[in-house]
């Protein structure tokens, strides 16, 4: 028994990995290579990425929208726990990731799943609130421009339906969030995201030291 969170040291991590991961091939083939490119630490870890992909298994939604793509590890996580009407919308900017998103979501047979939308989320989710979308939306996975996290959070709110649930990656931003000396902008709006989630009674929550830090939340 223990009344906090375990200390994660290496041991324990690979103790974990080798006794808790069960990764598709084709998962893995992706990880393997995002991990040779120089912005490979925007990848999320393996774990979190079977955490997701148990919560659609859970939740069998028809709609997601995933905020920050990168090299298609977490869509790819999250559209193989599909159900097959289902669809992930995925939002990024760059064409140079996502054109490696999309051969492994070719390999996984998960192309006619996924709706890419290149260019600013913003834009994209201000024009699914434009078309009829308020309150339609199963799942959120928030991982991009940490900039722009409250925004995305606000409107990713206004967008998800009644018991649907959004998750936010790196809320815990490397432990910087705890440390006061340290005040650059993308550590200041992630703590006040999480200040702003904590006081939000439009949601229930839980914030989880998964990966750099996890949070859910269920909009009431």
């Amino acid at each position: 028994m223990s009344t906090k969170t375990i200390s994660l040291t290496e041991n324990v991590y690979q103790y974990i990995l080798k006794h808790g991961l069960r990764e598709e091939p084709v998962l893995q083939e992706l990880r393997i290579e995002t991990a040779k490119l120089p912005s490979a630490m925007m990848q999320i870890s393996p774990e979190q990425g079977q955490f997701i992909k148990l919560l659609i298994q859970i939740i069998a939604p028809r709609l997601i929208i995933e905020i920050g793509t990168f090299t298609g590890y977490s869509s790819t996580c999250m559209c193989l726990s599909l159900p097959s009407d289902g669809k992930l919308i995925a939002c990024d900017i760059s064409e140079e990731y996502t054109n490696m998103a999309k051969r492994y979501w070719q390999k996984a047979g998960l192309l006619k799943k996924i709706d890419l939308k290149i260019g600013p989320a913003l834009s994209s989710l201000d024009q699914f609130l434009k078309e009829g979308m308020p309150n339609k939306v199963d799942f959120i996975f928030i991982d991009a421009d940490k900039a722009n996290y409250i925004n995305y959070y606000e409107r990713g709110l206004s967008l998800l339906r009644p018991g649907g649930l959004m998750a936010i990656d790196n809320v815990l931003w490397g432990g910087l969030v705890a440390d006061p000396s340290v005040n650059d902008k993308d550590t200041m709006i992630i703590r006040e995201l999480n200040n702003l989630i904590h006081q939000d009674k439009r949601v229930d929550l839980s914030l989880l030291p998964l990966g750099d830090g996890l949070t859910l939340v269920r909009k009431r």
